[in-house]
């Protein structure tokens, strides 16, 4: 879908619909904005009468159709609502472009012009950014392997009519930027929405290595003889059950930084002038739980087991098309866990790629284990001022936060903070949880450095305490996903799936990282 921004009124736009945001009214008293004004009048009092009747207030997620008798050139008409004017953030911007598109899908219009009203407290850049991601991502549908749909087709262009001349070009940007981020956002979902048998960990590196080569990213790949020699026990053996071998994907967005001098030089690990941030994302492209097999119910649902890992890439493929000033490196630990004469078993000790012991309790928790290894290979290959992993790590998340936010566990407060600020502007909304001395005694193992279950009790907390041993002292947050990740239900911008969650995210915490003075 071609998003585009212009400042043109809104009754000269020649479309098939033409959407009309208004944020809550007063039943008693109220009064159409200027430009909505202009286009009743031109209708000849629709708007208006909608609004006398009670039939439409405004609220979120509430539309109303109108088709004119002339008047204006556009076939249809849509108010959407915007909710409380009190309670307006990007967020409602964002479903309200999601439910204009959903709309645009059931009606077959093609052409889409969105009047961007003029709002506090959310900045015009703001609005124009989440309602093209709204848009672009509402857009989305995984039917890749259908060979005949009968579903609707959605909007091919969607133009963003701003008030004022002047306030084209900030918008223009922004919307552009909101593009970027919903086409990674996509491309996110994408690769969690793929079947097992599509996507084992070559085909995952492999779709890793092609975005890269799209938008210009560095990637590397190490196979089986490479993470032996680098002594990655851990990945390793989540993988050896699988006739698919895991693979490491590293992905590098790493941009030309100023001198004084004005010349341009490369950051690097050593001596870098750009700040280093890791992303590590868990891809285990199918868990069948191993040797501690899950129930047969809903496991078909564990193909997105490489939401975290997806994430990672297209937050990486974001941090390239906005060219973002960081030195940011993606590291994903693709495994697939299936039980097999060869896979690990409970009762297994390994030894990680940092030499720490782990003593395996049960072989469906392997997504920390993978993690292990990645989050050392992160730390000690790149050294970065801080270091944030993504993962569908445990279903107690899931009982205690529920789809409405992700978790958020970290050694850093400061990190913490940022990380839950960012949550809160992308509207992929973070908790934070308890990480404490209990949870970190709680992982030790009697005959090993930590083991990988700590029992059910806190077992959220556990788990990022295990990865927290692997963090080591680098400033590190840990989001688990595992109830974010997957939406059962569609939402005005969401359809059934996977979600691409921590993209968004991702992204604005980088945008807003003005140096490594965070942590």
């Amino acid at each position: 879908m071609l998003v585009t921004v212009d400042s043109r009124h809104p009754k000269q736009a020649k479309v098939d619909l033409l959407v009309l945001p208004m944020t809550q009214i007063d039943p008693d008293k109220w009064r159409l904005p200027p430009r909505l004004a202009a286009v009743d009048k031109a209708i000849g009092g629709g708007l208006a009468a909608i609004l006398r009747s009670g039939d439409f207030r405004g609220r979120s997620g509430q539309r109303a159709l109108v088709y004119p008798d002339g008047g204006v050139p556009a076939k249809r008409l849509l108010l959407v609502g915007l909710g409380e004017p009190e309670k307006l953030d990007a967020e409602a911007f964002r479903s309200a472009a999601g439910t204009a598109v959903g709309e645009a899908i059931r009606l077959e219009a093609k052409s889409v012009a969105l009047a961007v009203p003029r709002t506090r407290p959310v900045p015009l850049e703001a609005a124009a950014q989440a309602l093209a991601e709204g848009g672009v991502l509402a857009g989305y549908r995984f039917d890749s392997y259908k060979k005949k749909t009968n579903e609707k087709k959605g909007p091919t262009s969607l133009s963003l009519s701003v008030e004022r001349a002047a306030d084209t070009r900030p918008a223009r940007a922004a919307a552009k930027a909101g593009v970027a981020i919903a086409d990674s956002q996509n491309v996110a979902r994408q690769l969690s929405n793929e079947p097992p048998n599509a996507l084992p960990p070559i085909a995952l590196a492999k779709a890793a290595s092609q975005v890269a080569k799209e938008v210009g990213l560095k990637c590397r790949v190490l196979d089986v003889p490479e993470m032996k020699k680098r002594k990655m026990g851990a990945i390793l053996a989540v993988g050896q059950g699988s006739v698919n071998p895991p693979r490491l994907v590293v992905l590098e967005h790493n941009p030309p930084a100023r001198g004084r001098s004005g010349g341009q030089k490369r950051a690097s690990a050593k001596g870098r002038r750009l700040p280093t941030i890791c992303l590590v994302g868990k891809g285990v492209t199918f868990d069948s739980g191993g040797i501690s097999i899950k129930p047969a119910a809903a496991m078909d649902e564990m193909k997105h087991d490489m939401s975290g890992a997806a994430t990672v890439i297209g937050a990486l493929r974001a941090c390239a098309l906005l060219n973002l000033p960081l030195h940011v490196v993606g590291v994903i630990g693709a495994a697939e866990n299936l039980p097999s004469g060869t896979a690990y078993r409970p009762g297994d000790i390994l030894t990680s790629m940092s030499k720490k012991t782990i003593e395996i309790l049960n072989t469906d928790a392997e997504g920390r284990v993978v993690l292990a290894d990645a989050l050392h290979f992160a730390r000690t290959e790149f050294d970065p001022v801080a270091m944030v992993d993504i993962a569908t790590l445990t279903g107690a998340i899931v009982i205690a936060l529920g789809s409405h936010a992700s978790g958020l566990f970290g050694n850093n407060e400061r990190l913490i903070d940022h990380l839950k600020q960012a949550g809160e502007t992308s509207g992929e909304r973070l908790w934070a949880m308890p990480l404490w001395e209990a949870h970190r005694k709680a992982v030790e193992s009697a005959v090993a450095d930590v083991k990988n279950v700590a029992g059910r009790e806190a077992s959220s907390s556990t788990a990022a305490a295990f990865l927290a041993t692997f963090a080591d002292d680098t400033p590190w947050v840990h989001l688990d996903i595992a109830a974010t990740g997957w939406s059962s239900k569609a939402s005005p911008y969401q359809p059934r799936g996977a979600t691409g969650v921590g993209v968004r995210l991702l992204v604005e915490a980088l945008q807003s990282w003005k140096n490594s003075n965070i942590v």
